[in-house]
């Protein structure tokens, strides 16, 4: 089984990457993809980095990692990305079972998502909870365009940080330090380019 995990990753940080690995670990993923997303239909006029330069990110983060990948197949696509486009072209090139990692309150708002059913119908999920956030632990609490794929979503319990990337883009805008919230190379790249200054 082949984790995805798509974003804006604007920037990405270790929040991000704890999630990715231990959804990785827990449930003995092959590996896990990063994706990041060209123009996501909730964020239209909302991210002004370039696609590429937050691709770039990516690599800097996963860099030296065997188990994680990142793919440019959003940014390549003309218009606002859709993840149930992105799974079926993921699982047309893969050919394996795929796994989407949603933070929980992503899960909730999941019958917002375009085709929300065939995302649910075609792919597992694994869901984990964020720092702070109420979560029902009788899944027949849950709403109810997911009680009928109750079997397809997978918990994963891990120490998610607390961290965002909004909040890195307005301490960026500050000038105030991000160091040991993202890695190394991420941060150094951010400042040589002069990334989030006018945000």
């Amino acid at each position: 089984m082949i984790g995805v995990m798509g974003g804006t990753f604007d920037p990405i940080h270790y929040g991000h990457l704890v999630l990715a690995e231990k959804a990785r670990e827990a449930f003995n993923l092959e590996k896990v993809i990063f994706i990041p997303a060209a123009i996501p239909p909730h964020k239209i006029g909302e991210v002004d980095t370039p696609g590429q330069e937050r691709l770039k990110m990516v690599e800097l983060a996963i860099a030296g990692q065997k188990d994680f990948e990142v793919s440019s197949i959003e940014l390549k696509r003309q218009g606002p990305s859709y993840s149930i486009d992105t799974l079926q072209e993921l699982r047309a090139l893969t050919g394996g079972e795929l796994a989407l990692i949603l933070g929980f309150d992503s899960l909730l708002e999941l019958n917002t998502w375009k085709n929300y059913h065939q995302i649910l119908e075609e792919t597992k999920i694994i869901t984990a909870f964020r720092p702070g956030y109420p979560v029902p632990v009788n899944k027949q609490e849950w709403p109810d365009f997911l009680q009928d794929y109750l079997e397809k979503i997978m918990l994963l319990e891990a120490p998610l940080l607390d961290i965002s990337s909004t909040w890195l883009r307005v301490e960026l805008m500050y000038e105030r330090s991000i160091r040991y919230l993202l890695p190394e190379a991420v941060r150094e790249y951010i400042l040589a380019k002069k990334l989030y200054r006018n945000y």
